[in-house]
């Protein structure tokens, strides 16, 4: 190369504290060590490599945000990196522990009482109790509050059963416990309310069949919650939360991993196709040095950077307890654009090459295709922002 060439000029780390440098360092040594071989054969083969849970609790990755239960209590900033280098690897991977971490242990946490904390959270940190997130339904996504999964009370001793049907579950067939909403009749109202509740594998009428036929986030298990007439005890109720707030306020914490795991996807895509420029010739000169390739590269580079930037901006924002669920709309709904737009750059200066696995962008594109739809979708949350900005709905 005729001049010195970094592959970074926008970088944060002069902001991190060592702490998290070195939690950064030691995530993507781990995944590049433990994750990526075999990940490429997952893929294709459409499975979960179960054997990296206990790997991924030992390294602090289930629970890390949160305090005590034998969590890490790792600060926003950290937390997000180390999703970054989960999705550096591989979409999937980063789901099982975004799913474990905010949706499934997050709702027990922050709306369960002390003595489901204590069941629950400590097998969930260890990663010896999977669990699973059932919000959505055939009919109710976008939408979640057009829900028809109900739960009513039988007079016996105060427990409850559950009917209906929850689609596209990440986790749903490997979990051990899955926290279900549902609608339910309140004593003395004749207006359902949202409700979660804690449904445990083995319970009669509890089914978790998986899905088959995805062509995107094949190294991760999805499937159904399916419940027919599943008693739950009363104690598994959620006590510390009505509504729609609950489950709304679970993707928010998950929202705000994704919009940091998508970066390591951008970041594994830009990195492939710098270095594949630089060492393809074609009509006797690296394709890097044509001024077309420097400006894709540049344009992935620069939106990555401002990427990171956004997103440590507001996990200082949540660190200080002020983060607002429209400006994780906001990290969300860019990052994301951004990360599938760079993976489709890449893709395309590879030509050919693009589209084989060996090379990892496909992968990632793919999944990115899932990612831009899921936890929110790209039109929603602009229809989130759009409301915060001029105080109009415009949902319906």
């Amino acid at each position: 190369m005729p001049v010195a060439a970094t592959p970074y000029l926008i970088t944060i780390d002069h902001l991190l504290s060592d702490d998290e440098r070195l939690t950064w360092r030691a995530a993507r040594e781990f995944c590049e060590r433990n994750v990526a071989p075999g990940l490429e054969q997952h893929y294709e083969n459409g499975t979960f490599p179960r054997e990296l849970v206990k790997q991924f609790a030992e390294m602090g990755f289930l629970g890390a945000p949160y305090e005590g239960y034998g969590c890490a209590g790792m600060n926003p900033v950290a937390y997000g990196l180390t999703n970054l280098e989960l999705e550096r690897q591989d979409s999937g991977i980063r789901s099982f522990c975004s799913v474990q971490t905010s949706l499934a242990m997050y709702p027990i946490y922050a709306y369960g009482d002390e003595t489901q904390r204590q069941r629950w959270l400590p097998g969930m940190a260890k990663g010896e109790i999977v669990g699973c997130f059932g919000l959505t339904e055939p009919n109710a996504g976008s939408d979640p509050g057009s829900m028809r999964t109900h739960a009513r009370q039988d007079g016996k001793g105060g427990d409850y059963v559950l009917s209906g049907q929850k689609l596209w579950i990440t986790n749903s067939p490997m979990a051990d416990l899955c926290i279900v909403w549902a609608k339910t009749l309140e004593h003395g109202s004749d207006t359902p309310v949202i409700r979660g509740f804690v449904v445990e594998r083995g319970s009669k009428g509890l089914s978790t069949p998986t899905m088959h036929g995805k062509l995107s986030m094949r190294a991760s298990l999805t499937g159904e919650i399916v419940l027919d007439e599943v008693r739950v005890p009363k104690e598994n109720l959620l006590p510390g939360v009505h509504g729609l707030k609950g489950p709304l306020g679970c993707l928010t914490q998950a929202r705000y991993g994704i919009s940091w795991g998508v970066i390591g996807a951008a970041m594994s895509c830009y990195e492939r196709a710098r270095s594949y420029t630089i060492d393809r010739v074609q009509f006797d000169r690296p394709i890097a040095s044509f001024q077309l390739t420097q400006q894709k590269l540049v344009g992935m580079h620069n939106e990555i950077g401002k990427s990171l930037l956004l997103a440590y901006h507001f996990g200082r924002i949540k660190q200080n307890g002020k983060l607002s669920p429209e400006q994780v709309s906001i990290l969300k709904r860019e990052n994301v654009a951004m990360a599938l737009q760079t993976a489709r750059t890449a893709r395309s200066m590879l030509g050919g090459n693009g589209i084989m696995g060996e090379f990892g962008i496909m992968r990632h594109l793919s999944n990115l295709e899932t990612v831009y739809t899921y936890e929110g979708t790209h039109e929603v949350h602009t229809l989130a922002i759009g409301r915060a900005l001029t105080g109009f709905s415009a949902f319906a």
